[in-house]
């Protein structure tokens, strides 16, 4: 069994991490988790969750891990109430020339 623990709770969970506990995987394996990732993705789309792949497969592991998926939705719905700010500076302020 593969720890991944430390992997999962890092910030910026990147997709290649994944790819790469994969690529670790018996051939067999990695075929089924890529499997159950695209259907799950799948039915995703379908139902309009809004979910891009990278999200699902850090909310799959989560899971996998022991996290209560119902606890993981609230924490997606709530994620999803808040507004976004931006560290962009306003586009319509007047830009000071030098």
């Amino acid at each position: 069994m593969l720890d991944i623990g430390v992997e999962i709770t890092r910030r910026n969970f990147p997709f290649s991490d994944i790819v790469k506990i994969v690529a670790v995987m018996d051939p067999e394996a990695a075929k089924t988790a890529r499997d159950s990732l695209n259907l799950a993705f799948h039915m995703s789309n379908l139902l309009d969750t809004g979910l891009d792949r990278h999200t699902l497969s850090v909310l799959i592991a989560l899971c996998d891990l022991g996290l209560n998926p119902e606890a993981l939705a609230a924490v997606v719905k709530e994620l999803r109430r808040e507004p976004v700010s931006s560290s962009l500076p306003n586009s319509s302020a007047p830009v000071a020339k030098p």
